[in-house]
């Protein structure tokens, strides 16, 4: 019994040396230095474009040895130390729904913090126009299309940069919860190069959709081409930069079908197109029509064209016969086509028609300058 009491003494004392000094332990962990993190362990929904950041009392002599970044796949994240070791920050956009990991090194010792972005209901695609590297007309506008309602629409304006040179004024109008135009108060100037940067990536829209990528465009303006539709002449002229270039005899629409007034923008060109006014709504039993042309022009989205029409011909210079598109002879359409670009501008005056709504699509101009400059993101045009 006595040889066992020894040996259970012996196991005790063996015990205690190996947790060693209490006050000791408490001293070294009061001394380990910790690095401040922007980030909270644990932490959700951070954002993807907020730079993580690491740092340490630089006064105090302390030192980061090492920061690294990974997401739960292992990749590093790119970041930058800071002169010296008392910084350092993340230095790309983070990935939505992801979740990372940084350990910081300080004096030997690595601590760990890990988090997780944020996860979007939606993350939306985004277009802009004209296309890159495009050279188009004086009166073209700006479209930005987004791949869902925006919510948000003032946040989704904040997104967008538009830079001219020479500079322009300009402003924002929505045409829909998907589409923003901008457009300056005046055609352009022939030879302005603009630049477009939609920062849409990380930013919010409205309802937690969230940009899936940026997107951006650069384009020219080029000659000023205006053709004026006039129907008290039923006469149209071309001109480019000032000066006259071309005359023709045109029939726009007749007293059912009338042309609306007003300045539209140039859109898409067709050399042969069939034209179906099932898809405006128009059916055939009601007058409709179903008719392939040639050099077809667009002016509007609600489907008025300049297009080549042999069988109006005869009332070309006299009569309007038409749906409301501006009918011309076959080489007539072919020249307008061939001399005419996205964005040029045609101006029909002196019809008995209304004038091409503003929510056209291409009718952009016919929104008085002051209503499109105070802008419609509070939706108060709508």
């Amino acid at each position: 019994m006595a040889a066992a009491g020894v040996a259970a003494l012996g196991l005790v004392a063996c015990t205690v040396d190996e947790g060693g000094d209490p006050q000791r332990n408490q001293a070294e962990q009061e001394e380990r230095i910790e690095p401040v993190f922007s980030v909270e362990d644990g932490e959700e929904g951070v954002d993807v474009l907020d730079p993580v950041r690491v740092s340490v009392d630089a006064s105090a002599g302390e030192v980061l040895e090492e920061v690294v970044m990974t997401n739960e796949e292992g990749r590093e994240v790119e970041g930058e130390l800071a002169e010296g070791g008392a910084a350092w920050a993340s230095t790309e956009p983070l990935g939505y729904g992801r979740t990372y990991t940084v350990a910081a090194t300080v004096d030997g010792d690595t601590v760990q913090r890990s988090f997780t972005t944020v996860v979007p209901d939606i993350q939306a695609n985004v277009s802009v126009a004209p296309a890159e590297g495009s050279v188009v007309g004086v009166g073209q506008t700006i479209a930005v299309r987004f791949g869902v309602p925006v919510v948000d629409r003032v946040a989704a304006q904040d997104m967008i940069e538009v830079t001219a040179e020479p500079p322009v004024e300009g402003a924002f109008f929505w045409l829909s919860d998907y589409e923003v135009r901008w457009r300056p108060a005046e055609f352009w100037d022939p030879g302005t190069a603009v630049q477009v940067k939609v920062n849409a990536y990380g930013r919010g829209l409205g309802g937690n959709d969230y940009g899936a990528a940026d997107a951006a465009t650069s384009f020219t303006i080029g000659d000023r081409v205006v053709a004026t539709a006039d129907d008290a002449t039923k006469t149209m002229t071309i001109e480019r930069n000032g000066e006259a270039e071309m005359s023709m005899p045109i029939s726009m629409g007749n007293d059912r079908w009338l042309t609306p007034n007003g300045v539209y923008i140039i859109g898409e060109q067709h050399e042969d197109m069939v034209m179906d006014s099932t898809t405006y709504g128009l059916s055939l039993e009601d007058g409709g029509y179903k008719t392939p042309v040639k050099y077809a022009t667009q002016m509007s989205y609600s489907g008025i064209y300049v297009h080549g029409a042999p069988w109006s011909v005869w009332a070309q210079g006299s009569q309007n016969t038409s749906h409301g598109c501006i009918n011309v002879s076959i080489p007539n359409a072919k020249w307008f086509q061939e001399h005419t670009k996205r964005g040029d501008v045609v101006i029909v005056r002196n019809t008995k028609g209304e004038v091409l709504s503003g929510y056209d699509g291409l009718g952009d101009w016919n929104i008085p300058w002051e209503r499109w400059k105070a802008g419609n993101a509070d939706r108060s045009d709508q």
